[in-house]
């Protein structure tokens, strides 16, 4: 029965913060789309100057025996 009311009180209390989180949840998803954009950019700039750097290691290495 303890349990119930508990369950009752926390409906209660925290509808109006679960409603708050579904209408801001878009919200927040729009203003960090552009740093979501930025960082894929960075990414694969980062990721172009890691290849730059270990070509001269790559090319050194010479071809890879397959299998």
């Amino acid at each position: 029965m303890v349990g119930l009311l508990l369950w009752l009180l926390l409906l209660v209390l925290c509808w109006p913060l679960a409603l708050l989180a579904l209408l801001l949840y878009p919200l927040v998803w729009l203003l960090l789309l552009p740093l979501r954009l930025a960082g894929i950019a960075v990414e694969g700039a980062l990721a172009l100057v890691r290849a730059l750097v270990l070509l001269p290691a790559r090319l050194l290495a010479g071809p890879r025996a397959r299998g």
